[in-house]
Order: C-alpha cells, then structure tokens, then sequence
C-alpha cells in the first residue's frame, strides 16, 4: 500500500529540492524549471517560501539565486536523499 505524501510533506520537500537545486548551480527559474518539469508559478513561489524553512537566499540583478545560510537545514541530507525527495514530488527526471 503506497501513502500518499501529505501537503506539508511535499511542500518542505519541494523547499529541500529547489534550495538544493540552486546551490547547485541550478540558480534560475528557468534552470529550476527544465531540471524538474514544475511549472514557473511553483517555482518562484517555493523560492519565495525558503525563508520559511530558514534558508537564507540572495537574487542577483540577472536573475540568479544564491544560498546564503542553509540555517538548521543539513544539505548533505539533501544530497544523499535525493532520489527519495524526487520520488515522492514525482519529479522523477532530475539529474545533477
């Protein structure tokens, strides 16, 4: 029996995944967009939303993101859980 993910749960997931993304060098809407398939409205709005989970970011004047401060967030936990994160958001394409 699978569970489906809640809300919550994908939405910090979500987080997780484009702050990963950026640090990555996956720094921009459209390198965030090609790389998961999620739509522009997604993935501006969960860049807005790192704060919320404590992420520090910066935008550059061309339009690039940088991470600042990953606050209480452990990155390697990203980088070695990253096939579960894209699983469950099925964002099941994303190479880095």
């Amino acid at each position: 029996m699978t569970i489906k993910p809640s809300k919550t749960q994908t939405s910090f997931l979500r987080r997780l995944l484009v702050a990963y993304l950026i640090d990555n060098d996956f720094n921009t809407v459209p390198k965030i967009i090609d790389a998961t398939g999620m739509p522009r409205r997604t993935a501006q709005d969960t860049i807005k939303a790192l704060h919320e989970i404590e992420v520090k970011i910066e935008q550059s004047a061309r339009g690039e993101y940088r991470i600042t401060d990953w606050g209480a967030v452990n990155k390697d936990w990203v980088k070695n859980n990253l096939r579960h994160v894209c699983e469950v958001l099925s964002y099941l394409n994303v190479e880095i």
